[in-house]
Protein backbone atom coordinates (compact mmCIF):
# COMPACT_ATOMS: atom_id res chain seq x y z
CA UNK A 1 0.00 0.00 0.00
CA UNK A 2 1.16 3.26 -0.81
CA UNK A 3 0.75 6.70 0.71
CA UNK A 4 -2.02 8.98 -0.08
CA UNK A 5 1.10 11.20 -1.01
CA UNK A 6 1.61 8.84 -3.75
CA UNK A 7 -1.53 9.24 -5.05
CA UNK A 8 -1.60 12.50 -5.18
CA UNK A 9 1.25 12.51 -7.90
CA UNK A 10 0.36 13.29 -11.49
CA UNK A 11 -0.28 11.03 -14.15
CA UNK A 12 3.35 11.66 -16.22
CA UNK A 13 5.40 12.04 -13.09
CA UNK A 14 3.92 9.22 -11.27
CA UNK A 15 5.07 6.64 -14.58
CA UNK A 16 8.64 7.84 -14.36
CA UNK A 17 8.25 7.27 -11.20
CA UNK A 18 7.68 3.92 -10.86
CA UNK A 19 9.87 3.15 -14.00
CA UNK A 20 12.30 3.98 -11.20
CA UNK A 21 11.22 1.82 -8.46
CA UNK A 22 11.14 -1.56 -10.01
CA UNK A 23 14.00 -2.53 -8.20
CA UNK A 24 16.20 -1.72 -5.42
CA UNK A 25 17.79 0.23 -3.71
CA UNK A 26 16.24 3.31 -6.02
CA UNK A 27 18.22 4.44 -8.10
CA UNK A 28 17.27 8.38 -7.06
CA UNK A 29 20.22 9.85 -9.09
CA UNK A 30 18.09 8.51 -12.13
CA UNK A 31 14.68 9.40 -10.67
CA UNK A 32 16.05 12.86 -10.32
CA UNK A 33 17.09 13.41 -13.68
CA UNK A 34 14.31 11.78 -15.10
CA UNK A 35 11.84 14.21 -13.61
CA UNK A 36 14.26 17.23 -14.59
CA UNK A 37 15.98 17.85 -11.13
CA UNK A 38 19.44 18.25 -10.50
CA UNK A 39 21.16 17.28 -7.44
CA UNK A 40 24.29 18.37 -5.99
CA UNK A 41 26.25 17.92 -3.05
CA UNK A 42 26.95 20.72 -0.88
CA UNK A 43 28.78 21.85 1.90
CA UNK A 44 25.88 23.44 4.20
CA UNK A 45 25.51 24.48 7.75
CA UNK A 46 25.82 22.25 10.46
CA UNK A 47 21.62 21.16 11.15
CA UNK A 48 20.68 21.43 7.22
CA UNK A 49 19.73 18.00 5.43
CA UNK A 50 18.84 19.56 2.01
CA UNK A 51 17.33 22.13 0.47
CA UNK A 52 15.13 21.97 -3.19
CA UNK A 53 14.65 25.45 -5.11
CA UNK A 54 14.43 26.70 -8.51
CA UNK A 55 17.41 28.12 -10.43
CA UNK A 56 17.11 29.36 -13.73
CA UNK A 57 14.04 27.28 -14.70
CA UNK A 58 15.42 24.34 -12.93
CA UNK A 59 14.54 22.26 -9.69
CA UNK A 60 18.07 21.78 -7.97
CA UNK A 61 18.34 19.56 -4.85
CA UNK A 62 21.50 20.07 -2.49
CA UNK A 63 22.34 17.47 -0.08
CA UNK A 64 24.39 18.10 3.06
CA UNK A 65 28.04 16.21 1.97
CA UNK A 66 28.70 15.89 5.55
CA UNK A 67 25.54 13.17 6.49
CA UNK A 68 25.59 9.67 6.29
CA UNK A 69 24.99 8.08 2.49
CA UNK A 70 21.95 6.76 4.05
CA UNK A 71 20.75 9.58 5.47
CA UNK A 72 21.49 11.80 1.93
CA UNK A 73 19.25 9.03 0.34
CA UNK A 74 16.14 10.22 2.73
CA UNK A 75 17.34 13.79 2.05
CA UNK A 76 17.09 13.10 -1.74
CA UNK A 77 14.09 11.43 -1.54
CA UNK A 78 12.61 14.01 0.65
CA UNK A 79 13.04 16.88 -1.47
CA UNK A 80 12.10 14.95 -4.24
CA UNK A 81 9.00 14.61 -2.54
CA UNK A 82 8.70 18.50 -2.24
CA UNK A 83 9.17 18.48 -6.27
CA UNK A 84 6.35 15.98 -6.22
CA UNK A 85 4.19 17.62 -4.31
CA UNK A 86 4.87 21.35 -3.22
CA UNK A 87 6.47 23.30 -6.16
CA UNK A 88 4.15 26.13 -5.53
CA UNK A 89 5.91 26.56 -2.14
CA UNK A 90 9.11 26.24 -3.83
CA UNK A 91 8.25 28.66 -6.20
CA UNK A 92 7.31 31.13 -3.94
CA UNK A 93 10.14 31.21 -1.91
CA UNK A 94 13.55 32.95 -3.25
CA UNK A 95 15.36 30.34 -1.53
CA UNK A 96 13.14 27.06 -1.79
CA UNK A 97 12.94 25.07 0.44
CA UNK A 98 15.46 24.13 3.15
CA UNK A 99 15.06 21.38 5.81
CA UNK A 100 16.75 20.49 8.65
CA UNK A 101 18.08 17.06 10.36
CA UNK A 102 14.63 16.72 11.51
CA UNK A 103 13.10 17.98 8.12
CA UNK A 104 11.54 20.92 9.33
CA UNK A 105 11.53 23.61 6.90
CA UNK A 106 9.70 26.66 8.40
CA UNK A 107 6.84 25.76 6.26
CA UNK A 108 3.59 24.13 7.65
CA UNK A 109 4.22 20.85 9.38
CA UNK A 110 1.85 18.98 6.92
CA UNK A 111 4.08 19.22 3.53
CA UNK A 112 7.00 17.92 5.68
CA UNK A 113 5.09 15.41 6.95
CA UNK A 114 3.37 14.89 3.35
CA UNK A 115 7.20 15.19 2.27
CA UNK A 116 8.50 12.16 4.85
CA UNK A 117 5.24 9.75 3.80
CA UNK A 118 6.08 9.77 -0.27
CA UNK A 119 9.88 9.52 0.54
CA UNK A 120 9.59 6.69 2.44
CA UNK A 121 7.72 5.23 -0.40
CA UNK A 122 10.52 6.60 -3.11
CA UNK A 123 12.98 5.22 -0.38
CA UNK A 124 11.49 2.18 0.39
CA UNK A 125 9.03 1.12 -2.08
CA UNK A 126 6.13 -1.20 -0.05
CA UNK A 127 6.15 -3.69 -2.27
CA UNK A 128 9.93 -4.67 -2.65
CA UNK A 129 9.98 -4.20 1.40
CA UNK A 130 7.18 -6.83 2.11
CA UNK A 131 8.72 -9.10 -0.40
CA UNK A 132 12.13 -9.12 0.83
CA UNK A 133 10.50 -9.59 4.75
CA UNK A 134 8.81 -12.26 3.65
CA UNK A 135 11.12 -14.24 1.61
CA UNK A 136 13.89 -13.73 3.71
CA UNK A 137 12.64 -13.37 6.95
CA UNK A 138 9.22 -15.18 7.26
CA UNK A 139 7.58 -11.90 7.44
CA UNK A 140 9.28 -11.71 11.12
CA UNK A 141 10.31 -8.59 12.21
CA UNK A 142 12.75 -8.50 14.65
CA UNK A 143 16.39 -6.77 15.14
CA UNK A 144 18.17 -8.99 12.31
CA UNK A 145 15.12 -8.29 9.57
CA UNK A 146 15.22 -4.36 10.40
CA UNK A 147 19.46 -4.25 10.01
CA UNK A 148 19.41 -6.49 6.31
CA UNK A 149 16.56 -4.68 4.74
CA UNK A 150 18.21 -1.50 5.78
CA UNK A 151 21.25 -2.41 4.39
CA UNK A 152 19.67 -3.53 1.10
CA UNK A 153 17.44 -0.68 0.69
CA UNK A 154 20.69 1.86 1.87
CA UNK A 155 18.85 3.55 5.05
CA UNK A 156 19.20 4.21 8.23
CA UNK A 157 17.89 1.40 10.72
CA UNK A 158 15.76 4.27 12.11
CA UNK A 159 13.85 5.20 9.03
CA UNK A 160 13.33 1.18 7.76
CA UNK A 161 11.89 0.85 11.39
CA UNK A 162 9.73 3.39 10.82
CA UNK A 163 8.77 1.95 7.59
CA UNK A 164 8.36 -1.77 9.33
CA UNK A 165 6.02 -0.01 11.68
CA UNK A 166 3.65 1.18 8.94
CA UNK A 167 3.39 -1.75 7.11
CA UNK A 168 2.48 -3.85 10.54
CA UNK A 169 -0.45 -1.02 11.18
CA UNK A 170 -1.52 -1.47 7.34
Amino acid sequence: MRSREYRRIGAAQRAVVEQHLSEYPVKLGSLAKALGVDIKVSSMPTGVSGQISREGGRYVIRVNRNDARERQRFTIGHELSHFLLHKAVIDASPNGITDNVLYRSGAPESIEYEANRLAADLVMPTDHVQQVLQNEFGGIVNDAAIESLADAFEVSKAAMEIRLSTLVEA
